[in-house]
């Protein structure tokens, strides 16, 4: 792997389909997979191995394409686990164990011992096989920090490359995220990936704050798929850092919207207008103030050009429409609309936006038009 920053590992395939009520069929494994890796991922959870099946054979196909991205299989600490990803012939492991008590008591029904022992034994077995290894500590962010470093320092000794930092139930906010990374870092020398869930809204701000900390690896979902409320999605991560702080992944950004529309389409959700990012409504202006600033300078009201993720700007027309979208949007009909005619429309078009309750079409937009000053020749 290069020696970039910030690495991006990708889990839509597998924490993403753990969804409830998502199953992707074997053909859409294998193209989502070829979009994460045309869009720049570098490393793609494709599933769980020792599931069998479907799910084998679809990681056995992502496995035969020649991706430049790194293929990753999800284990737990069990020797068989690890065997079955081998031999769907992943280049890369990951080993996930809980590490908080109350995992580890009402789950696991074990003991602390009982985890680090199993971890280790898992790991040193991958070792020898010559594979990426990400030791999963799940339920990080409820863990004793104490005994998460001793945990870390377990995992790397015993041939870890990272640890994947998991706020399973999504319970972090930055602040305690950023002290708990750095903490880590600081106590144990291993790359460490932040894994966020988004229960409370802040599996993106979470994802930041352990990078800002230290964290070099940052595991996200197309569109934020996941488990109850999902994790940090793949398009908020990658534009944040190029235009928060500076950090250009080089990802083909102008596929996001594509992306997230398929993987919306084999997962059967539905993206939503106001989505971050890719939503349809994140270059649609409607309020007069807004759509007459975008029309000067687009600038003015967004934060980046929607090319760049495959989106185009809309400027609609409804109740809180202006004169300057209505001269706009009768310009693209070959109408050159006086600024006193739009001021006479106005009245008319934002009473019809009213009783239907939404923005108006273009045709209903002409036919108030040919209602107020007749047909055009």
């Amino acid at each position: 792997m290069d020696k970039r920053k910030i690495w991006i590992v990708d889990t839509t395939l597998r924490d993403g389909e753990q969804t409830a009520g998502v199953v992707f069929a074997n053909k859409e494994k294998v193209r989502i997979a070829k979009f994460l890796d045309e869009l720049g991922v570098d490393q793609i959870e494709a599933g769980i191995p020792t599931m069998g099946g479907d799910e084998q054979e679809a990681i056995k196909q992502i496995c035969k394409l020649g991706l430049k991205a790194s293929i990753m299989g999800w284990n737990r600490p069990v020797i068989k686990d690890i065997e079955d990803s081998l031999a769907c012939g992943v280049d890369a492991l990951a080993i996930s164990i809980s590490t908080s008590d109350i995992h580890i008591k009402h789950k696991l029904k074990t003991s602390r011992e009982w985890v680090l022992e199993h971890m280790v034994r898992a790991t040193e077995f991958a070792k020898k096989e010559g594979v990426y290894i990400s030791v999963n500590a799940e339920d990080a962010s409820r863990s004793d920090m104490d005994f998460l470093i001793e945990f870390a320092k377990a995992a790397k000794q015993a041939g870890a490359d990272r640890l994947r930092y998991c706020d399973t139930v999504g319970i972090l906010e930055p602040f305690t995220c950023y002290d708990n990374i750095k903490k880590l870092k600081e106590a144990v020398d291993i790359e460490v990936e932040m894994h966020t869930h988004n229960d409370f809204g802040m599996a993106t701000a979470n994802a930041f704050a352990g990078v800002k900390a230290g964290a070099n690896w940052v595991g996200v979902t197309i569109t934020g798929l996941g488990e109850r409320a999902g994790n940090s999605p793949l398009e908020e991560v990658v534009m944040a850092l190029k235009h928060l702080y500076d950090i250009d992944l080089n990802f083909k950004t102008e596929m996001l919207r594509e992306v997230a529309e398929y993987v919306a389409m084999a997962s059967g959700r539905e993206l939503h207008c106001s989505k971050a990012i890719v939503g349809s409504n994140m270059f649609a202006h409607e309020s007069g103030i807004h759509a007459d600033g975008a029309i000067k300078n687009p600038k003015t009201y967004e934060a980046f050009q929607p090319e760049e993720v495959g989106l185009e700007r809309q400027i609609v027309i409804g109740k809180h429409s202006g004169s300057a979208s209505l001269r706009m949007k009768f310009a693209e009909y070959g109408i050159d609309l006086s600024k006193e005619q739009a001021e006479e429309l106005l009245p008319k078009i934002r009473s019809a936006a009213v009783s239907l309750k939404r923005t108006l079409f273009d045709k209903e937009l002409v036919y108030i038009y040919e209602d107020h000053f007749g047909k055009r020749d």
